[in-house]
């Protein structure tokens, strides 16, 4: 048995009905609680059960964030973000009322629970909370106006392999204001993502290649996260896992016990990724650019290949949009 305890709110979930009815009816022994039933709401995640599995969505929520933005009657856009968008830190006036470029932009760093095509624009924008001009306000308003052509996206999880595999990539020095890199990547478990990120690297770094190993890095530290907490649900992850990288420098580097003097820097990245890949725990697999799954979270992409990596990511509609509701 499961117990998710965030403040007042409960998920309670198990292998046996008679177990989980034991302990509701202690807890509500010790405590003034109700039970709801079966989940269908949690903390702004909606819940769907539909025949193919699960549908987890945020729909009231885009659609309450719209009209705090003013933005419910905004012209739809494709996608979150111009392709290959730079934003600058100046160029342009400043913004008048930065409260509420700071709350519009906090409140899509919670959508991106459900939403991870919009993880790497919200990743942008998020740059410029200490100081933001008019060019990133118009970023955010980008980002809402494709909300609103996509209200009822969400993630469809599906039964399945409780196999774990991983794409992690790299955009080098993209940010055009410091020079430092972009870190993304998706962990999947069976065909359902359950692991994303978007997000500038600490440091400048003088090579593709060490930018590449830093983010493989990255991905290897949560996916040994992972693994660590599905042993502690005790769910029967196989031992190997798919890392699926797109530079193969990087990939000599984990795999060569040999140290280039270069590469010193970088050496503790070296030693954490490489000693996982010697015990077999993390298997490195090449993947062409076209078929790299984590390229959504490093840049933006036009319209078709955007789409692409959003069907790749589990992202579909909810069945309410079909049925009227």
């Amino acid at each position: 048995m499961i117990l998710l305890l965030y403040v007042d709110d409960i998920i309670l979930t198990g292998t046996s009905d008679d177990v989980i009815q034991s302990m509701i009816s202690q807890l509500t022994t010790e405590f003034d609680m109700k039970d709801l039933g079966i989940l269908h709401f949690f903390l702004g995640l909606q819940i769907e059960y539909q025949p193919q599995g699960l549908f987890v969505h945020q729909s009231t929520y885009v659609k309450a964030l719209l009209h705090k933005a003013n933005m419910l009657d905004c012209k739809p856009c494709l996608t979150p973000c111009h392709p290959y968008q730079k934003l600058l830190s100046h160029g342009s006036s400043s913004v008048v009322d930065p409260g509420s470029y700071r709350s519009l932009v906090g409140a899509l760093q919670y959508l991106t629970f459900t939403r991870p095509d919009i993880a790497f624009s919200v990743n942008q924008v998020c740059q410029f909370m200490h100081s933001h001009l008019e060019s990133h306000l118009a970023a955010v308003k980008r980002i809402l106006r494709y909300l609103k052509g996509s209200i009822h996206l969400g993630l469809c999880f599906r039964p399945g392999s409780f196999h774990l595999r991983a794409y992690t990539d790299a955009d080098w020095a993209d940010d055009p204001n410091d020079r430092r890199s972009t870190t993304g990547f998706v962990i999947f478990l069976g065909s359902n993502p359950i692991s994303w990120s978007s997000k500038m690297q600490h440091t400048v770094s003088r090579s593709s290649t060490e930018v590449e190993y830093r983010a493989m890095a990255t991905t290897t530290a949560e996916i040994v996260w992972i693994q660590q907490l599905l042993q502690n649900l005790h769910m029967p992850v196989l031992d190997t896992l798919l890392l699926h990288c797109d530079n193969i420098s990087a990939m000599a580097l984990a795999t060569n016990p040999v140290f280039h003097s270069k590469s010193k820097h970088i050496e503790i990245d070296c030693h954490f990724v490489r000693e996982r890949v010697q015990r077999g725990t993390i298997l490195l697999q090449f993947v062409n650019s076209a078929d790299q799954y984590a390229d959504v979270f490093t840049k933006g992409l036009c319209s078709p290949q955007f789409r692409f990596n959003c069907s790749n990511l589990m992202l579909g509609c909810s069945q309410q949009k079909f049925e009227g509701r």
